[in-house]
């Protein structure tokens, strides 16, 4: 197939081009490169790329392409909150609009990256399934629910989005994020010997490794329609549906030397939520998570180690608000993020 992947230069973006490359499909890049820049390692291998902001994509743009994915974001909810004008502008207008123009261009898959934090304070222990009522508490989920309702209007029999809810992603990626939750006690551990909890820990979060998000949408990218049109499928598995703490001890047993540490500062984390990933097993049986928390803190410690993770890269490069607001400051993106 000929694929659109927008945001290749991202974190998912980059671990997933490879992967649909080697399954035999054509991938073309859309990117504005706000994180072109922030690579740990070596560099990486792009697909062919359009340098274009999400929210400036015409009909030229989605024209000859059999599907697209849809990865580009602002990925984060500091992010949303610091900026919940363009989280709605670029997150819900722009990714309505490049949908809308897809269809119109003859596009008949629309794979979107959706999020388990749709589910946001789901309340109690039980699994929550893609059935469950939708409580976002922050700018980031709230645009999501957005565009999941937006696109599920647009379907038709010749256009069929898919809402792939990811749960929280982790593990190595050569365009490194260092603000999602296990990334980031991991870089702490290696960094200070400490893995450092703020909250009480007790918040559920179910994750997920980069490359079995790739797997997932490489799987929904060619299953049969009647499997996947105009559905939502949460990625992930349940042996990844663990605390915060859990993470952490994890992490402290993974990084020799490093200290456990759950402060409980700023009390309970809202967001909390175990999610039932058994849809995506009946619809899609070829895809099989691979990875487990613990094989992806062993993943992440080694390639801190190896590719030289510093204090100032984890703090500022790799860190999405800082790597805005530093180079918003700087005048070398606009108030609006456009480079």
């Amino acid at each position: 197939m000929r694929v659109l992947l927008t945001g290749h230069q991202g974190y998912l973006g980059t671990v997933m081009a490879p992967v649909l490359a080697r399954a035999g499909h054509e991938v073309a890049g859309l990117d504005s490169g706000l994180f072109a820049a922030c690579v740990l390692g070596p560099e990486p291998d792009d697909p062919r790329g359009l340098a274009v902001d999400l929210r400036d994509a015409g009909p030229e743009h989605v024209a000859g392409f059999d599907a697209v994915i849809h990865l580009a974001a602002l990925s984060n909810d500091p992010l949303g909150t610091l900026a919940p004008e363009l989280t709605y502008a670029i997150n819900h207008d722009a990714s309505v609009r490049l949908a809308r123009l897809a269809r119109d261009a003859g596009v008949r898959r629309f794979l979107y990256a959706s999020t388990c934090s749709v589910y946001g304070a789901s309340g109690g222990d039980d699994l929550v399934g893609e059935d469950a009522p939708l409580r976002p508490v922050t700018p980031y989920a709230e645009s999501k629910v957005r565009v999941e309702d937006d696109l599920a209007a647009l379907a038709d029999d010749d256009f069929s989005p898919v809402f792939m809810r990811n749960a929280t992603a982790f593990g190595f990626s050569p365009r490194l994020r260092a603000d999602i939750v296990l990334n980031n006690l991991v870089g702490h551990a290696v960094l200070s010997g400490q893995v450092k909890v703020l909250s009480d820990g007790t918040p559920w979060r179910p994750l997920v490794h980069a490359l079995d998000i790739a797997d997932a949408f490489a799987a929904a990218l060619t299953a049969p329609r009647e499997a996947v049109h105009a559905r939502a499928f949460n990625v992930g598995s349940e042996q990844n549906n663990v605390t915060v703490a859990e993470i952490a001890a994890t992490v402290a047993e993974t990084v020799p030397g490093s200290e456990l540490l759950i402060t409980g500062e700023t009390g309970a984390d809202p967001r909390s939520y175990r999610v039932d990933f058994s849809r995506i097993r009946a619809a899609l049986p070829e895809h099989q998570p691979r990875w487990t928390v613990k094989a992806g803190a062993v993943e992440l410690a080694e390639a801190y180690e190896r590719h030289g993770l510093t204090r100032e890269g984890f703090e500022h490069r790799f860190t999405r608000l800082a790597w805005l607001s530093e180079r918003r400051a700087a005048g070398s993106i606009s108030p609006e993020l456009r480079p």
